[in-house]
């Protein structure tokens, strides 16, 4: 019975022991002695419990998602011409064309064979309708607007080889291709298994995509041009590079982020509740941005449609440029009945009356060397002679210019009058003129140095735009002699041959094919020009003058292949040459 006692003490002890293995573990207290006449007084102790710790979701980095998007775009800004998109789609394996347009307008206007319909708010919820990430996807719309918002949309999501065709439906029937009318493109059918890598970006964009507003954020260069005008006007972001603004202008007050350096530039743009305008070059980069722009909390912004082009056409100012085709018009319209030219005869009595104009001998060293040149002249070599204009009198002092046969001399003539030089002339022939009227030149010593003094006020933007061509000017200085000419007008491709002569010196004897149109209503009417402006162009009057005048005005409104017959008919008769009369 011992025994047994003592087993179970201890099986009690090892009980004891495991149920404080069990249990809490044990915590050092203090004791506290109360007084013996009083009551130990209790309180009562609040319970400290931690809350579960929740996750916020991550919030989504759209700046940097369309920073990375824009910066991986194709040249062109995923931009893809109609005539291009046909080509496509008559290859053996054509590319997904989507048509985000609304029914109501396929119905309206017409489709391209061969496209899906999906409205563009439906398209993310319609995936399946795609193909797969790597596949080529063209998007259309009616103008490029919704076609640009959502290549941006489905490339952010990684889609990586989607396109837009530039300027939409309107662009593909103004290059004349075919559209179906009548009956609408079959529905869209389910062809794949969307993946989608991050849920909560793919909610976010859908969420956007499918409460656009009507007008998808887009606006016309008129609208713009109101707002502009009102007591609170916009701010317009003008998303091109910094060379495309040199060279085409900019409206005037725009703010210069180009649209690679947006997301990363925002401290730029005014608070995201301001009034904004995204401007590019025709509408395409900024219907790109706006969408990353609405995404981050910027809720009054708008893409204007068609860009600066738009602008241009609808005849707004723009800021930082030259208009030349203007500058021109008005300068070859109202250019008197000499043309801005004196004979060589009439030089010569100025010259021994003792009123000599400032001579200016716009040739090289070398020719002066071997032709001689005319007494008193200074030799300023066309290239660099804007580059020279404290070294020629004042603006409303005379000057007469010359060259070889007069070509050169028109276009530094022309040049000095748009920079504010009201009497300057150029010397009918140039010295092959005062030659021929056995007039005297002085040869085996170097004119006298030109004489440095203060150069006059221009206009920076007109002076750099006239010196780019005088000083970027070929060895020829886009002449072509009578020669050259009857081969060319002979060939299977013949040029487009503009008589800048008045209609009576074209009745008495014209190259063949020709077309006359005096220099005064040259650019008048610019439907007689041709619309490629790669064409190749032939300009001809009697001795070159005009020939040259209208040469440069050509090729500083974007004309790339336009020459002047040397020395006009005259040198054209003098190789007798066939005239048609």
């Amino acid at each position: 019975m011992k025994k047994n006692l003592n087993l179970s003490l201890i099986l009690l002890v090892v009980f004891s022991m495991i149920l404080a293995a069990c249990g809490a573990p044990a915590q050092a207290t203090e004791v506290v002695v109360a007084p013996p006449t009083e009551v130990a007084a209790t309180e009562a102790v609040a319970v400290v419990t931690e809350a579960p710790v929740v996750e916020a979701p991550a919030e989504i980095d759209y700046a940097t998602l369309y920073a990375e998007m824009i910066g991986g775009l194709p040249q062109g800004f995923g931009g893809i011409k109609p005539a291009d998109v046909s080509a496509a789609m008559a290859e053996a394996t054509p590319p997904f064309l989507l048509d985000v347009r609304e029914p109501a307008e396929l119905e309206k206007d017409g489709y391209i064979k061969g496209a899906v319909n999906i409205s563009v708010r439906e398209v993310l919820k319609n995936l399946d309708k795609l193909p797969g990430l790597d596949e080529k996807i063209i998007i259309y719309c009616g103008s490029g607007q919704r076609g640009g918002m959502l290549m941006g949309v489905l490339r952010v999501l990684g889609y990586t080889n989607v396109l837009n065709m530039s300027g939409g439906l309107g662009a593909w029937k103004t290059a004349e291709l075919p559209v179906e009318t009548g009956s609408m493109p079959e529905a869209a059918a389910s062809i794949s298994t969307p993946i989608i890598a991050d849920e909560a970006l793919f909610t976010a964009l859908d969420e956007s995509m499918s409460t656009l507003p009507d007008g998808f954020l887009g606006t016309k260069a008129d609208k713009v041009s109101e707002m502009l005008a009102s007591a609170t006007p916009p701010t317009v972001i003008d998303l091109r590079t910094a060379e495309e603004v040199a060279k085409e202008g900019y409206i005037k007050d725009s703010v210069n982020v180009p649209v690679g350096e947006l997301f990363t530039s925002l401290d730029k743009l005014p608070a995201k509740d301001s009034a904004i305008i995204l401007q590019c070059g025709s509408g395409l980069r900024g219907s790109i941005a706006i969408e990353g722009l609405r995404l981050l909390g910027y809720t009054n912004v708008l893409n204007m449609g068609g860009g600066l082009k738009a602008w241009k056409a609808a005849g707004f100012p723009v800021e930082g440029v030259v208009d030349w085709t203007a500058v021109w018009t008005d300068f070859l319209t109202n250019l008197p009945a000499d043309y801005y030219t004196i004979k060589a005869d009439m030089l010569k009595g100025q010259i021994d009356g003792g009123a000599a104009p400032f001579l200016l001998d716009v040739r090289e060293v070398k020719e002066l060397v071997d032709n001689g040149y005319i007494k008193g002249a200074v030799n300023i070599p066309i290239g660099v002679v804007l580059q020279n204009l404290d070294k020629l009198p004042a603006q409303d002092q005379p000057i007469v210019i010359y060259c070889g046969s007069g070509h050169r001399g028109a276009m530094v003539m022309a040049s000095l009058r748009m920079l504010g030089y009201t009497d300057v002339r150029n010397l009918g022939g140039g010295l092959g003129g005062w030659l021929k009227s056995e007039f005297p030149v002085e040869k085996g010593i170097a004119p006298a140095e030109p004489v440095a003094g203060t150069a006059p006020t221009v206009d920076p933007i007109r002076f750099k735009d006239l010196d780019a061509f005088l000083s970027t000017l070929p060895d020829n200085y886009y002449s072509v002699g009578a020669k050259d000419v009857k081969a060319a007008v002979e060939s299977a491709t013949p040029p487009m041959v503009f008589d800048l002569r008045t209609a009576d010196e074209f009745k008495a004897g014209y190259i063949k094919g020709s077309v006359n149109i005096p220099v005064n209503e040259f650019l008048t009417d610019m439907t007689k020009l041709p619309a490629d402006k790669a064409a190749a162009v032939i300009t001809v009057c009697q001795s070159g003058h005009r020939g040259a005048m209208a040469m440069m005005a050509m090729r500083m409104m974007g004309y790339t292949n336009v020459t002047s017959m040397s020395k006009g008919m005259n040198g054209w008769v003098a190789e007798s040459f066939p005239v048609e009369k």
